[in-house]
C-alpha cells in the first residue's frame, strides 16, 4: 500500500444491536509503525520516506480534472507513520488513520488484492486475514445520504436507477431495499471497490464500559489495486469516524486530538503509545497529573473551507521565522480559493511538511546564510535522503536558527523544536567514508505556485507534529496547538 503515513487506528467492532453508553472522552493509542529492517541504511529511510511525502502532496494536484469519481490521497507506506488495532468478529484487523479523507473502509472476505506484494507496514499487518462481514450488516439504501456522499452526491435518483430500481418506484421514492452501488476510490497509487454497509461498532474505553452504537456505516471492499490495509477517515466529511460520533455522541464527535511521541526515527523511543482523544477533556487536570503544573495552553487558529477537498483540515499560514527574520508567506497560503487551491493543510499523513518553492527557496537561503556560512554542504547526502540542505558538522557541533509557524487571522504562532525541522544523524564508517555528523532540513520544496493549483498551497506532516498535541475542533472551526510530553500524557489520561 502506498501508504506513507497515516495513523492506524485501534478499536472494536463488534455486530450486536445494543443502545450507545454515553462518555465524554475516548482515549485509544497510536502505535508507531517504524520499522528498520525494511530500510538498509539512514539514507534508504529519508529517501523514501520524502519521496512519498512528496508523492502525497502531489496527488492531490495532479486529479484536478477528474470529477467522475472521488480522489482522495492516502499516505500508504512503511516506516514513518501510526497504526491502530481492532477486532471485527473477534478478528484482529488494523486501519490506517487519515485525516485527509473521510470514509471508514476496510477489506472484507473474500479479498482479493492486486499487486498488494510488501505492501503493508510489517508483517504482522500482511499476515492478518480480512475480516467476514457479520450477519448483522446491512448493505446501505441506494436512496440514503450516506450513498450519496460516497458517490460524490450523486442525486439519489440516478443511484437508484444504478442499482436497478425500477422507474415507477423510483418515482414514487420506494427504493429502499435496492443497495447503494459499488463505488470506487481512488489514492496515490492504488484504488479499490468496494460496498457501504451499516452494523453496530464498539469503541473500548480507557476503562469499563465500552462504547457502544448502532447503524454505523463503512466500507467493505472485496477487491482492491495496492490497498491492502483499510483506513479510518477522519476528514471533515459526513462519513468520517468524527462525523459519525458526532451524529450519535455530539461530546465524542466535535473534537479529536493527538499528541505523537518524538521519535527522530528511532524505534526505541515510540514503543510508548501516542494517544488518540476523542471528545473534549480537562487539559489543565490531566497536565497536573503528568508534571504537577500546567502547560502552555492551546494556540488556535481557524479552520478554512476548501470547495474541491471538504475533508481537509485547511488553515491560513501568514509566514515562517528563521531565527529572527520572518518570511512572509504568499498570499495564496492564506486563503483557499474558490477551485479549492491554497491553505496549509494539517496532515496526518504527510511525514515532511511541503512549502512551496518559493516560500521554500527564501527559508534554505536563510538557513544556507546561517548554517551554510560556517558548515560545509553535504551535497551527496542531499541527493541520497532528498532533504535538503544538508550540512557536515563543523567540530560535531551547529547551530541552528530557531523555526517559528506564523498562523494567519489571529497572529498565532507555533515554535517547533530543534529535533521537528533539522535531523542530525552520523554518516559514513562504513569503510568507505570517514564517519562525520550531519543534519538536514525536514522541509520540502513542493513546487511552483503554478504546479499547486486546484489543491493546498502546503502540508504540515506528521514529522513537524511531533510533540504536540493537536486538536481538531470541529464544532468551533478551529485547529489547536499545545506542546505536550505524549508519553507521560498517554500515561496520565489512562490513570484512574
Amino acid at each position: 500500500m502506498a501508504a506513507s503515513h497515516s495513523l492506524l487506528l485501534c478499536f472494536v467492532l463488534c455486530f450486536t444491536h445494543i443502545f450507545i453508553s454515553t462518555s465524554e472522552t475516548l482515549f485509544l493509542p497510536l502505535i508507531h509503525s517504524l520499522s528498520k529492517t525494511q530500510f538498509t541504511s539512514t539514507h534508504h529511510l529519508l529517501k523514501s520516506t520524502s519521496t512519498r511525502s512528496a508523492a502525497r502532496f502531489h496527488h492531490y494536484h495532479h486529479n484536478k480534472n477528474s470529477h467522475n469519481h472521488r480522489q482522495v490521497s492516502l499516505p500508504l507506506s512503511p516506516g514513518s507513520d501510526y497504526t491502530l488495532s481492532f477486532t471485527l468478529n473477534s478478528q484482529p484487523i488494523s486501519l490506517y488513520l487519515d485525516t485527509g479523507s473521510d470514509l471508514v473502509w476496510f477489506p472484507c472476505q473474500p479479498f482479493e488484492c492486486i499487486l498488494c506484494e510488501g505492501k503493508a507496514e510489517n508483517a504482522s499487518l500482511a499476515s492478518t486475514p480480512p475480516p467476514k462481514l457479520s450477519k448483522t450488516a446491512t448493505p446501505v439504501s441506494c436512496k440514503s445520504s450516506a450513498c450519496s456522499a460516497v458517490h460524490s452526491n450523486l442525486p439519489s435518483s440516478d443511484l437508484c436507477a444504478i442499482s436497478n430500481c425500477p422507474l415507477e418506484s423510483i418515482e414514487i421514492s420506494d427504493c429502499r431495499k435496492h443497495s447503494c452501488p459499488q463505488f470506487y476510490y481512488a489514492y496515490g497509487d492504488g484504488s479499490l471497490v468496494a460496498r457501504l454497509y451499516r452494523d453496530s461498532i464498539r469503541l473500548p474505553l480507557s476503562g469499563p464500559p465500552n462504547l457502544i452504537f448502532n447503524n454505523f456505516t463503512f466500507g467493505c471492499a472485496h477487491t482492491a489495486l495496492a490497498e491492502p490495509i483499510g483506513v479510518a477517515g477522519f476528514g471533515r466529511g459526513v462519513l468520517s469516524l468524527p462525523a459519525q460520533l458526532a451524529t450519535l455522541s455530539p461530546q465524542l464527535g466535535n473534537q479529536f486530538s493527538y499528541c505523537l511521541v518524538s521519535h527522530s526515527f528511532d524505534s526505541d523511543r515510540v514503543r510508548r503509545p501516542s494517544p488518540l482523544i476523542l471528545g473534549r477533556y480537562d487539559h489543565d487536570e490531566k497536565e497536573r497529573r503528568v508534571n504537577g503544573v500546567n502547560k502552555p495552553s492551546f494556540v488556535y487558529t481557524s479552520m478554512l473551507d476548501n470547495p474541491k477537498h471538504p475533508y481537509f483540515y485547511c488553515v491560513g499560514l501568514e509566514g515562517i521565522s528563521i531565527g529572527r527574520k520572518k518570511i512572509p508567506a504568499p498570499e495564496f497560503l492564506r486563503k483557499v480559493d474558490r477551485e479549492g487551491s491554497g491553505g496549509l493543510v494539517v496532515d496526518s499523513g504527510t511525514t515532511f511538511t511541503m512549502l512551496p518553492a518559493r516560500l521554500y527557496d527564501l527559508v534554505v537561503a536563510e538557513f544556507e546564510n546561517r548554517v551554510g556560512r560556517v558548515n560545509e554542504r553535504a551535497s551527496v547526502i542531499e541527493e541520497n535522503t532528498g532533504l535538503s540542505p544538508c550540512y557536515y558538522f563543523a567540530n560535531n557541533v551547529v547551530n541552528v536558527p530557531s523555526v517559528v509557524l506564523h498562523f494567519a487571522g489571529n497572529g498565532s504562532g507555533v515554535a517547533l523544536p530543534r529535533r521537528n525541522y533539522f535531523y542530525e544523524f552520523l554518516d559514513g564508517g562504513d569503510g568507505k567514508r570517514m564517519k562525520r555528523k550531519v543534519g538536514c532540513l525536514m522541509l520540502m520544496n513542493g513546487g511552483d505556485e503554478a504546479e499547486l493549483t486546484g489543491g493546498p498551497g502546503a502540508t504540515l506532516g506528521n514529522y513537524q507534529q511531533q510533540g504536540f498535541e493537536v486538536v481538531y475542533d470541529l464544532e468551533k472551526g478551529r485547529v489547536g496547538f499545545a506542546r505536550r510530553q505524549c508519553a507521560s500524557l498517554w500515561e496520565a489520561l489512562n490513570q484512574n
